[in-house]
């Protein structure tokens, strides 16, 4: 039964502990152990307490009051069950400096629940002094300040730890686990990194997020809520489960989108107004932590690129289909920009697949023109020959030019250039700096300073842009570096291509425009690098001409 506090002297009483990692170094004289032999201790000299229950809350911060044994013992308070309450002190209670006042002044003598704090000789029961007043709202606020400055310290240690590049979540995404030797460094899981890898090429197929779930689950793969469950058994790559959670195509999204599998760490996108309030909120992107290459990739960084770009595109999979077709997302009437959307024809007895401008198919103007399925894999096939052909031809002279002791000579010449540019721009900053302080010693007046100024100004800019082309030619030069760089063999592993793919579609191809009269206009990736090397290489042939000659080696 409820005991009646006006029936008896006797009170029924709870031992509230509570410890929290906010307690640092506290921890041995603040631990549960020790806040029990004390209570315990305490009420064996008061023979009108009875002790008759504990609640505890390890490992709970004092912000705030939403803990599970807190919240248990004010149901046995408002059950009439317990009218006595019984800490080691103020901080154990709490150290929000509001809500601890509002129960200890309020809600406490509402209810008529005596509390007590030992440490802190507060006792409800006994007769205040003019000073516990003052006394009690000022320890609760130091309580309520230290939790403060902890709060504050551990952002500031986190923050620093985010920009060192150090992982601090409590978990790792999928594909990753923690260093046994250091838990803030991120290293590859031979098991899931597989099943990443298959990922993001069955989306390089043309496969969907939904396909790419279904495919997983068809294989009983483990989703990665449940391969977390099963993390810290000895997992043996063979193994497989029926799982509860299924693989989502929100879930592979996740992993397409996430820059961790190339070896970048992206943290910092969450955080709470203050250490009172624990709800969450998504910071703006550009207050986000990134730190690139703190880690093994898993993906490389231009599949990655590659998968991502396909995702902004409009790549819906027909309704009886499992990947997308080819050329899904990448085709473009020339004339409106309007997408081109693929429409089947019967004609005696066959199929024929056509591309249409969707702009003029839906009756929004443009004009009628549309280009066979066949003929268009034919021209981007063709086109992609040729100019794959001519990357092979640029990849010689670069190779070529690596061998010429010219070049070397050239790079010299421009970095001597360089530096004397950079040592003119150091002059004239200077010099910026010297009519301030010859404006304040009298010497110039304002108009001689903003007509200095102004010159000086003038000069530096110069020099800056010239400073500017100078890394431009040596960048040129170091093409000839780049005959064994990503984008050269991004095409020429495909060399010997006979026909098209969704794979090789995306991966080489920026986009298609589709014009009247089946002309078709095609902007292939890397077309910046593939410029530059062409200048570069056309711009050679002076170096080549004036070299000895020398054979090519390695050469295919």
């Amino acid at each position: 039964m409820p005991f009646n506090n006006k029936d008896t002297n006797i009170y029924n009483a709870v031992d509230y502990l509570r410890l929290s990692k906010e307690d640092g170094d506290k921890a041995e004289s603040d631990s549960i152990a020790n806040q029990r032999d004390l209570i315990t201790n305490f009420v064996k000299s008061i023979p009108e307490i009875r002790l008759c229950s504990e609640r505890i809350d390890d490992g709970f911060s004092g912000v705030d009051f939403n803990r599970p044994a807190f919240n248990l013992m004010m149901e046995d308070v408002k059950a009439g069950r317990i009218n006595c309450i019984i800490v080691k002190d103020l901080s154990r209670f709490g150290r929000n400096y509001i809500e601890a006042g509002r129960y200890i002044e309020r809600i406490f003598p509402f209810l008529g629940v005596r509390f007590i704090a030992i440490n802190d000789g507060y006792d409800s029961a006994k007769e205040k002094s003019p000073s516990d007043d003052i006394i009690i709202p000022f320890k609760n606020l130091v309580n309520d300040a230290y939790c403060r400055d902890i709060s504050v310290k551990i952002r500031s240690q986190l923050e620093v730890k985010r920009k060192n590049g150090e992982f601090i979540g409590s978990f790792t995404v999928y594909g990753y686990m923690k260093s046994a030797e250091n838990k803030n460094q991120l290293v590859i899981d031979p098991y899931a990194a597989k099943i990443v890898r298959d990922i993001f090429a069955w989306k390089l197929d043309g496969l969907s997020q939904q396909g790419i779930a279904d495919r997983l689950n068809e294989i009983s793969e483990p989703s990665p809520m449940e391969y977390k469950r099963f993390s810290g058994l000895n997992f043996a790559t063979s193994f497989q489960v029926n799982t509860k959670a299924k693989w989502t195509a929100v879930a592979v999204g996740r992993i397409l989108k996430n820059p961790i599998y190339v070896g970048h760490l992206v943290q910092g996108k969450e955080s709470t107004p203050n250490y009172k309030i624990k709800q969450r909120f998504m910071k703006p992107e550009d207050k986000w932590i990134r730190v690139e290459n703190t880690h093994d990739p898993i993906i490389p960084q231009e599949i990655f690129d590659t998968v991502n770009r396909v995702l902004a595109q409009d790549t819906r999979i027909a309704p009886d289909g499992e990947a997308v077709y080819p050329f899904s997302g990448l085709l473009f009437c020339a004339d409106c920009k309007s997408g081109m959307v693929r429409k089947i024809v019967p004609a005696g007895g066959k199929k024929y697949a056509y591309y249409y401008c969707s702009r003029n198919k839906a009756g929004g103007g443009c004009t009628t023109h549309c280009i066979s399925e066949k003929v268009l894999e034919k021209a981007v096939l063709k086109a992609l020959q040729n100019h794959i052909t001519s990357i092979l031809d640029i990849e010689r002279i670069l190779r070529y030019i690596d061998t010429l002791p010219m070049q070397q000579e050239e790079i010299r010449k421009i970095d001597t250039q360089l530096l004397m540019k950079q040592e003119e721009i150091e002059k004239y900053k200077n010099l910026k700096v010297s009519i301030y302080e010859d404006l304040k010693s009298g010497i110039i007046d304002a108009d001689e300073y903003r007509e200095f100024k102004e010159i000086y100004g003038k000069k530096c800019e110069d020099a800056e842009k010239a400073a500017g082309r100078l890394k431009q030619d040596i960048a040129l030069i170091f093409a000839g570096k780049g005959a064994n760089s990503i984008w050269i063999e991004a095409f020429k592993k495909n060399r010997n291509i006979t026909e098209l793919s969704r794979k090789v579609v995306v991966s080489l191809i920026e986009w298609v425009n589709i014009y009247s009269g089946n002309r078709v206009e095609i902007r292939f990736r890397y077309q910046y690098e593939y410029e530059r090397a062409l200048f570069f290489a056309e711009n050679a042939k002076d170096l080549i001409a004036t070299a000895p000659p020398a054979p090519i080696k390695g050469v295919m």
